[in-house]
């Protein structure tokens, strides 16, 4: 069996707290899901899921554009902007 060692990391309490209920229900601790994600990570040799912000979507970025032409044209407040 291999050696195993101790890694501490930091984490916001309510972060560590809602990770603990996620993975509890799958039937695992904290540190089983950090094996977990560490060992897809080096059998994929990535991280074993897209990082995605939804900012930068194509579908968020049309509707900035469209915002930005339509208050460049005068045609819509900064309250619009806004609110829309």
């Amino acid at each position: 069996m291999a050696e195993t060692i101790n890694v501490t990391i930091r984490l916001d309490r309510e972060i560590k707290e809602s990770a603990e209920n996620l993975f509890d229900g799958f039937g695992m601790n904290l540190s089983t899901a950090f094996n977990v994600f560490v060992r897809q990570s080096l059998r994929q040799g990535k991280i074993p899921f897209e990082i995605y912000d939804p900012f930068y979507s194509d579908k968020n970025q049309a509707r900035l554009a469209r915002s930005i032409a339509n208050a460049e044209a005068g045609r819509v407040t900064a309250h619009e902007l806004i609110e829309d």
